[in-house]
């Protein structure tokens, strides 16, 4: 029979046939038009009959419909007793039900994070599959409404029984609504699931589908007993056998030496042999290294129908395996064109030269910079170590206002007071510091210094220069006005 006789919806239909099904399997047959029909189901059938389809099938054409209850709670719930299983039925659920407006699945299981599961149940969802450890967890934490349930699936009961789930099966039976479909498939329906299917179903129609005879494959099986770790067959270097044709790397070594060995395990003794090798978009770099390493590029190979949709994080190198600089290929790193002269740093035949500028050579060094008075035009100033060096009141008081003009072109330089290098000094006289003369001179003058400040006070000044010089008409009193500190202290 075939998948458009059991009344399935045209946008499922479409899926089922783009996924390579043609003739349904006898549980399919029996048990989705039963579904369809809305009653609960007991199906007894075994792992590999096609029963993943036979209550998927009929679960997501129910969704068809509009909900009675307005939530964000799953309309379809099937547990599963693995991880592994759960994760397989998800993903035939979104490939039955690509087609479907809004369609969304979410998968809660053990070993993932609670994040990514958060945030699937916080939107709208159609169908959830779920180990019951992880459900309970989300039902315990108000993270998940049954509110709007309409389908329960128990996927491989007798499995979920034997693992001791038997009390969580209960709770979360408890929670669904009442009205509901209940659909239980288990490879047995007696003993303990039969208990537990009589308590969850409500006059639940029983579909047994006889196991397929086990047929005995055409596998030759070998055991080889080892003593440790080291004792075991790893296919990377050491070995030595002439049949291998093929070496198969289903990752790229993080050494290209390694590689070699590897690789070295086919060709031996003039043989020949063929290496394959897998490599992620982003192992660009580990490749690079190889073709470095052996000197060869690699072929780039594909297979029909398996051709990948992206492209290498980085390019390839040149054919030769190393990098091709714009001048054409290099020997290696490091080596230079034949034809590119050697060039030496000190020993040059001819003096470089920029423009008219002259050679290096002929400048002057920095040790002969000094100070230069006739390439530094100054007027008619004398220049600054020609210039005699005195005490500058001295020739002030000599030279006076109106010996030299104040003219910017004519004025003499600033320096000429000082005397230059080549000036002769005067010899000073040696002092005897421990001399009785050269002390009494000392106190002398100390009991001068100590006496004028004595005689000198803020009230009465001693004549002086500016007792000289009066102020003129000064209200205040003029040169013979007392100070302020004068007035109190007498």
């Amino acid at each position: 029979m075939s998948f458009s006789e059991l009344g399935l919806d045209p946008l499922i239909l479409k899926s089922v046939l783009a996924a390579g099904y043609e003739n349904a399997t006898p549980v399919q047959m029996q048990a989705i038009p039963a579904a369809l029909s809305g009653r609960d189901l007991l199906v007894s059938s075994h792992t590999g009959s096609g029963k993943t389809a036979a209550f998927l099938l009929p679960s997501i054409q129910r969704l068809q419909t509009e909900p009675t209850v307005k939530s964000m709670g799953p309309r379809v719930l099937v547990l599963t007793p693995t991880r592994e299983l759960a994760l397989q039925v998800e993903k035939s659920a979104m490939t039955y039900g690509k087609d479907l407006r809004r369609f969304r699945t979410a998968c809660l299981v053990g070993g993932a994070p609670y994040g990514l599961q958060l945030k699937r149940l916080s939107q709208p969802v159609d169908v959830v599959v779920a180990t019951p450890g992880r459900l309970i967890d989300h039902l315990e934490r108000g993270k998940i409404d049954f509110s709007r349930l309409e389908v329960l699936v128990l996927d491989e009961a007798d499995r979920m029984l034997d693992m001791g789930f038997v009390d969580d099966i209960k709770a979360i039976a408890a929670r669904c609504p009442a009205e509901r479909q209940t659909l239980l498939f288990s490879a047995t329906l007696d003993g303990v699931v039969g208990n537990l299917a009589r308590e969850l179903t409500r006059d639940a129609q029983r579909i047994e589908i006889e196991a397929v005879p086990h047929k005995e494959s055409k596998i030759e099986q070998r055991l080889l007993f080892a003593d440790n770790m080291d004792h075991k067959d790893v296919a990377a270097r050491g070995i030595d056998v002439a049949t291998i044709s093929h070496v198969i790397n289903f990752d790229l070594p993080r050494q290209a030496e390694d590689y070699v060995h590897r690789i070295g395990r086919t060709g031996r003794a003039g043989r020949t042999g063929i290496a394959v090798s897998f490599a992620g978009m982003r192992e660009g770099g580990l490749v690079k290294n190889i073709e470095r390493y052996t000197g060869n590029r690699i072929e780039v190979h594909t297979l029909p129908g398996l051709e990948p949709t992206q492209k290498p994080a980085s390019g390839r190198p040149s054919s030769s395996g190393r990098p091709r600089s714009n001048n054409g290929p290099r020997g290696g790193f490091g080596d230079k064109r034949p034809d590119a002269q050697k060039r030496s740093f000190g020993d040059r035949n001819e003096a470089r030269s920029y423009g008219d500028r002259p050679p290096r050579g002929d400048s002057r060094d920095n040790r002969d910079r000094g100070y230069r008075a006739d390439a530094r035009p100054g007027g008619d100033r004398f220049a600054r170590s020609d210039a005699p060096r005195g005490n500058r009141f001295e020739q002030a008081a000599v030279r006076g206002p109106s010996d030299v003009p104040r003219m910017t072109g004519d004025r003499p330089s600033r320096n000429e007071g000082f005397r230059g290098a080549d000036a002769p000094r005067e010899p000073k006289g040696e002092v005897n510091g421990n001399s009785v003369e050269y002390w009494e001179k000392r106190e002398r003058e100390a009991k001068a210094k100590a006496a004028a400040a004595a005689t000198r006070s803020y009230g009465n000044r001693a004549p002086g220069a500016r007792a000289a010089q009066p102020r003129g008409n000064d209200s205040r009193g003029g040169a013979n006005r007392v100070g302020v500190r004068g007035r109190f202290k007498d």
